[in-house]
Protein backbone atom coordinates (compact mmCIF):
# COMPACT_ATOMS: atom_id res chain seq x y z
CA UNK A 1 0.00 0.00 0.00
CA UNK A 2 1.02 3.48 -1.06
CA UNK A 3 1.45 6.25 1.66
CA UNK A 4 -0.90 8.18 -0.12
CA UNK A 5 -3.55 5.21 0.36
CA UNK A 6 -2.75 4.67 4.41
CA UNK A 7 -2.41 8.76 4.94
CA UNK A 8 -3.06 12.25 4.19
CA UNK A 9 -2.35 15.70 5.74
CA UNK A 10 -4.38 18.62 4.35
CA UNK A 11 -4.59 22.42 6.37
CA UNK A 12 -8.10 22.48 5.51
CA UNK A 13 -8.80 18.50 6.86
CA UNK A 14 -9.09 18.40 10.97
CA UNK A 15 -6.47 21.35 11.17
CA UNK A 16 -3.61 19.83 9.29
CA UNK A 17 -3.71 16.54 11.18
CA UNK A 18 -2.56 13.28 10.03
CA UNK A 19 -5.51 11.60 9.01
CA UNK A 20 -5.98 8.52 7.14
CA UNK A 21 -6.52 9.07 4.07
CA UNK A 22 -10.00 9.73 2.57
CA UNK A 23 -11.13 10.49 6.09
CA UNK A 24 -11.31 12.19 8.91
CA UNK A 25 -9.97 10.33 11.50
CA UNK A 26 -6.84 11.39 12.35
CA UNK A 27 -4.03 8.65 13.35
CA UNK A 28 -3.52 9.36 17.19
CA UNK A 29 -7.13 8.40 17.22
CA UNK A 30 -5.60 4.43 16.50
CA UNK A 31 -2.28 4.91 18.81
CA UNK A 32 -4.45 5.94 22.09
CA UNK A 33 -6.90 3.06 21.56
CA UNK A 34 -4.30 0.77 21.30
CA UNK A 35 -2.73 2.24 24.28
CA UNK A 36 -5.77 1.99 25.92
CA UNK A 37 -5.99 -1.57 25.62
CA UNK A 38 -8.63 -1.46 22.69
CA UNK A 39 -8.00 -4.06 20.07
CA UNK A 40 -7.75 -3.18 15.99
CA UNK A 41 -11.16 -4.40 15.73
CA UNK A 42 -12.61 -2.63 18.29
CA UNK A 43 -11.14 0.53 16.67
CA UNK A 44 -12.67 -0.11 13.59
CA UNK A 45 -15.39 -1.04 14.89
CA UNK A 46 -15.59 2.87 16.06
CA UNK A 47 -14.06 4.27 12.82
CA UNK A 48 -15.46 2.13 9.73
CA UNK A 49 -14.31 4.52 7.27
CA UNK A 50 -10.60 3.44 8.38
CA UNK A 51 -10.01 0.11 6.52
CA UNK A 52 -8.08 -2.71 8.65
CA UNK A 53 -5.52 -2.79 5.24
CA UNK A 54 -4.87 1.52 6.48
CA UNK A 55 -4.50 0.95 9.94
CA UNK A 56 -2.28 -2.61 9.22
CA UNK A 57 0.05 -0.60 7.05
CA UNK A 58 0.30 2.56 9.20
CA UNK A 59 1.79 0.39 12.07
CA UNK A 60 3.93 -1.19 9.91
CA UNK A 61 5.15 2.23 8.28
CA UNK A 62 5.48 3.70 12.07
CA UNK A 63 7.33 0.97 12.93
CA UNK A 64 9.63 1.14 10.48
CA UNK A 65 10.45 4.45 10.63
CA UNK A 66 11.14 4.35 14.36
CA UNK A 67 13.25 1.55 13.59
CA UNK A 68 15.33 3.64 11.00
CA UNK A 69 15.59 6.43 13.56
CA UNK A 70 17.00 4.48 16.45
CA UNK A 71 19.56 2.66 14.48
Amino acid sequence: MKKEQIVSQNPRVMNGRLVFAGTRVPVESLIQHLAAGDSLNKFLDHFPTVSREQAVAYLKMTLEFVDARVA
